[in-house]
């Protein structure tokens, strides 16, 4: 499955399968307990997630969302790329991030043109009023020979050549080329910003990626007595100020990388030039075009605040939350999975459009709902539920048939290694691996024998399993590595080594970060520095 996966010989969904069909056959598991580790709990959380997903993007909520930030942020080059990463990484913490990607490049294409026309056509009009200028001086200069009507004639023909010659100088050539050079970076710069924001806001949500809900499935299924150490809110907790500064320190290299650190040009020191004005009357005209929030948008709004809230209050773990004291007394009754497929239910009860006496029982379009099916069957990635349900079952079967010992017990020798640094060279493998593999493969591959390796080696699950997690994210480097880096290589006209340069850097800073977080409120919040209980099993095949 791991080489079939690598080399998607076959559609990565087929080989989730292949326990279906090998396990009962070699021997290893029944057939029904096979099946029934495709539809976990962490499957229905990312199902619900995805129902979310696809009422806000089918309702234009994501596009009215970044558009309003963009007009808060203004249009300066600084702060139009912290305004298109900020609102990128928030979108991709609730829906997909190629979604994201596909959405935010458009419109930074579209500002970052009309930027360069206006800055094009201000330099064309100083030409003019400088040809202008010359002419009226030969106008001056020769009035003393000729009549005053050869003279007016004369001048027209002179501002007209002073023009002819002037836009074709070399002064006006060097310009243009200038212009085009730096905003041929600028969108280098702003694509590479929009692909790899898409990345790292997907981690600060369960759900925001696959990988995310793969690891929470991987320590319910080894460690079924960890107490919910993961769920929507300690994720959070955790994962949203290490998203917030690895954003900060992406922002911060692509600013040198692409703008460098001029303040005055890059955030402009409250100066408000046409060009400025006129770029952002694009973003302001693409927001007028969306006209006032429509009852479905509100409703989906609602909804999904509403989830949101329910999530966070569910478990918080500095208070009971209200699960706890409504329906997990004694067992955990109710998930994040739960609340998920409740919510997102929602969608296909509530009307569209505001019931009014007036709608006619044949206009069906009155009475449709937030969401149908049909919609829900053409945008949802079934794949993703079947790989899911494969790495769960790949998980199980490894339990089972006692290769986590023995993969284990090959790994004891890593225990004369301090912790950080067993966790810094696997998080630079995976993200490493993932710059070629999925990285929901390879954090399916990856999170079973890390299980394996810190029970051999009496060290936390989490202080590996977790930053891997989030290494498998960091495909920065490839444009085949993730779909929103091979959107952004199309949209930003770059080059491999581009993205390479960029990514690179990227990669060891994201690693490092990541351990930082591990080491610091990581290890307060989950108590990483002792060998929990929960992870003491002795299993024997």
């Amino acid at each position: 499955m791991a080489l079939y996966w690598c080399t998607e010989c076959i559609p990565l969904a087929m080989t989730a399968l292949l326990p279906v069909v090998l396990f009962p056959m070699l021997g290893i598991m029944e057939a029904s307990e096979v099946c029934v580790q495709y539809l976990k709990d962490s499957n229905m959380l990312f199902f619900g997630g995805l129902l979310v997903a696809i009422a806000v993007e089918h309702w234009n909520l994501h596009k009215r969302i970044a558009l309003q930030v963009l007009l808060i942020v203004g249009v300066k080059p600084s702060l139009l790329m912290i305004g298109f990463m900020s609102t990128t990484a928030f979108l991709s913490m609730w829906i997909s991030n190629t979604a994201s990607t596909a959405m935010m490049l458009p419109i930074a294409n579209a500002v970052l043109q009309q930027l360069c026309d206006t800055e094009a056509r201000a330099e064309e009009r100083e030409m003019g009023l400088r040809a202008a200028k010359d002419g009226q001086d030969n106008e001056t200069f020769e009035m003393n020979e000729k009549k005053e009507g050869s003279i007016t004639k004369h001048n027209s023909i002179t501002i007209g050549v002073c023009v002819s010659v002037c836009d074709r100088s070399p002064e006006a050539e060097l310009r243009r080329l200038k212009r085009e050079q730096k905003y041929e970076k600028l969108s280098k710069g702003m694509s590479l910003s929009v692909c790899y924001s898409a990345s790292i806001g997907g981690t600060a949500t369960l759900t925001g990626t696959t990988p995310n809900v793969i690891l929470k499935g991987q320590i319910d299924e080894l460690f079924p007595g960890n107490g919910g150490i993961i769920n929507f809110a300690s994720w959070f907790g955790f994962a949203f100020p290490n998203m917030v500064l690895m954003l900060a320190l992406s922002w911060l290299w692509l600013q040198f990388l692409y703008l460098g650190f001029n303040l005055k040009k890059s955030f402009g020191c409250g100066t408000k030039k046409e060009t400025d004005q006129e770029a952002f009357q694009v973003i302001k005209d693409e927001y007028k075009k969306l006209g006032r929030m429509t009852f479905a948008e509100a409703c989906v709004l609602t909804i999904f605040t509403l989830l949101v809230l329910l999530w966070f209050t569910r478990e918080p773990g500095f208070i009971p939350g209200w699960a706890t004291v409504l329906f997990n007394k004694d067992k955990e009754f109710v998930t994040d999975g739960t609340v998920a497929i409740l919510m997102s239910s929602l969608f296909f009860c509530i009307p569209s459009k505001f019931p009014t006496c007036r709608g006619s029982a044949d206009d069906d379009d009155d009475f449709s709902t937030l969401l149908n099916w049909d919609i829900v069957h053409e945008k949802m990635p079934w794949n993703i539920l079947l790989l899911l349900g494969g790495g769960f079952a790949l998980a199980h079967g490894s339990e089972v048939s006692g290769l986590s010992i023995w993969l284990g017990e090959c790994l004891i020798p890593l225990q004369s290694i301090p912790p950080f640094a067993i966790s810094i060279l696997l998080c630079l493998l995976v993200a490493m691996f993932t710059e070629c593999s999925s990285n929901t493969a390879t954090t399916t591959l990856f999170l079973p024998i890390l299980a394996s390796m810190a029970i051999a080696i009496q060290i936390h699950p989490m202080y590996v399993m977790l930053p891997c997690t989030i290494a498998a994210s960091l495909a920065f480097m490839l444009p085949v590595a993730t779909p929103p880096n091979a959107i952004a290589f199309s949209y930003g006209n770059l080059k491999v080594i581009d993205m390479a340069k960029a990514g690179f850097v990227l990669n060891f800073v994201g690693v490092l970060i990541i351990n930082l977080a591990v080491n610091t409120w990581g290890a307060a919040m989950f108590d990483l520095n002792t060998f929990p209980s929960w992870a003491n099993i002795t299993k024997t095949p």
